[in-house]
């Protein structure tokens, strides 16, 4: 909780964080739109689940580019741009006239959302150098307030009643926001390094970790893509409610990735991943007994458990042995977006070919996996 009261105590920290929240904020707002857009063009789950597919694709996409990219422009200038781009980007699915313009639509608003995550964070990682101060963690838990905020918009779904509108009002917040504090971080560069290309040697050693990255994310991404039309088709929830499992899985996101610091140091990396684990295990089996109420407690518990995995499983790949922390976490982040690219056209297909439910089944037992993948971890930790 101490980078959290650095952000809101000085403007220098809070830019950049809002930034994160910005980010979340504009995906949030598409997301619970998901279910209408779905109704709208009459395409199935399949079709939608491509369709999500390209979004993935276009964040995939920028990742060989954009660090030149940043480089060039400057990290505070390229993050402010990111912001333009994604505020104009997030307006294009929303007014997407058919199934073909939706899928480039979603591949813009993935590409300029890829870039702003990357060049957020390389903002992030060059303030706490120049400041010697530390507030990444907190401001991941920044990205996932937005997320929080997003949810919250979702009860004005039937008060606005226009999907263009309410997307137009998150923009302008956004916005408004950025251009208050944009001038505390616009005029940050990075420090260029020379570095050394990537080693498959380092496969071997951060194996285990990738999956578990790999897991973890997808799962993220098909919570966030699949809760508000499970709500609706499996536990048919009312309209109010569609976007309440994403407000509950951000919710305790936020939570989580504020408070899963201090708990990480009494508990270890290892053992925080394995009971993130259990609760992640726990929300779905929630989930799947299609009680509306009870599956809104289960995506909320299973924000509160996937909240701790990647932040920790980061903090392993930066400090395994012998591996440089910079290639251990770009390997990690990497099979990470990997499972995030793949989830959707994956789950979508399970969900046309046998139902919606079944996909949450599979996320089930990729939860086990993991849970498997750290009791070997676990092992490997205490013959040490």
């Amino acid at each position: 909780m101490k980078s959290l009261r650095l952000i809101l105590t000085n403007a220098n920290y809070f830019g950049p964080s809002w930034v994160f929240a910005s980010l979340n904020i504009l995906f949030g707002t598409w997301a619970i739109y998901i279910p209408q857009v779905k109704e709208g063009l009459a395409i199935d789950n399949s079709q939608l689940g491509f369709a999500i597919f390209f979004l993935s694709l276009g964040v995939f996409t920028v990742f060989p580019f954009a660090s030149g990219w940043i480089n060039s422009i400057g990290v505070g200038k390229a993050t402010f741009y990111g912001v333009l781009l994604s505020c104009a980007a997030a307006m294009l699915p929303l007014l997407a006239p058919s199934y073909y313009t939706l899928m480039g639509a979603l591949f813009l608003f993935g590409a300029s959302n890829g870039f702003t995550d990357i060049a957020m964070n390389t903002l992030v990682t060059e303030v706490e150098k120049k400041d010697q101060v530390k507030f990444m963690s907190a401001s991941h838990g920044f990205f996932s307030l937005g997320g929080v905020l997003a949810g919250i918009g979702s009860f004005l779904i039937g008060p606005i009643g226009n999907p263009v509108l309410h997307m137009g009002l998150a923009v302008a917040l956004v916005l408004a926001v950025n251009l208050v504090f944009y001038t505390k971080y616009v005029g940050v560069t990075a420090e260029l390094l020379a570095s050394e290309g990537f080693s498959l040697k380092l496969f071997k050693p951060l194996l285990l970790l990738g999956l578990i990255s790999f897991l973890a994310m997808g799962s993220e991404g098909a919570i966030v893509d699949w809760s508000g039309l499970y709500l609706k088709e499996i536990s048919i929830a009312p309209e109010a409610l569609w976007g309440a499992g994403f407000l509950g899985f951000q919710v305790t996101m936020t939570l989580g990735r504020f408070l899963g610091d201090g708990v990480s140091e009494q508990l270890g990396s290892v053992k925080m991943i394995m009971v993130g684990t259990v609760f992640a295990l726990v929300g779905y089996g929630l989930v799947l007994s299609e009680n509306t109420y009870l599956a809104i407690a289960g995506f909320a518990l299973s924000g509160l458990g996937f909240s701790v995995m990647i932040p920790e499983v980061f903090r392993i790949g930066g400090n395994v042995k012998g591996v440089d922390s910079s290639k251990g976490i770009a390997f990690i982040a990497g099979t990470g977006y990997a499972g995030f690219l793949c989830a959707p056209p994956i789950l979508g297909f399970l969900a046309e070919t046998s139902s919606l439910k079944t996909s949450f089944v599979v996320l089930f037992f990729c939860a086990v996996f993991i849970l498997a993948i750290t009791a070997v971890l676990k092992k490997k930790e205490t013959r040490r």
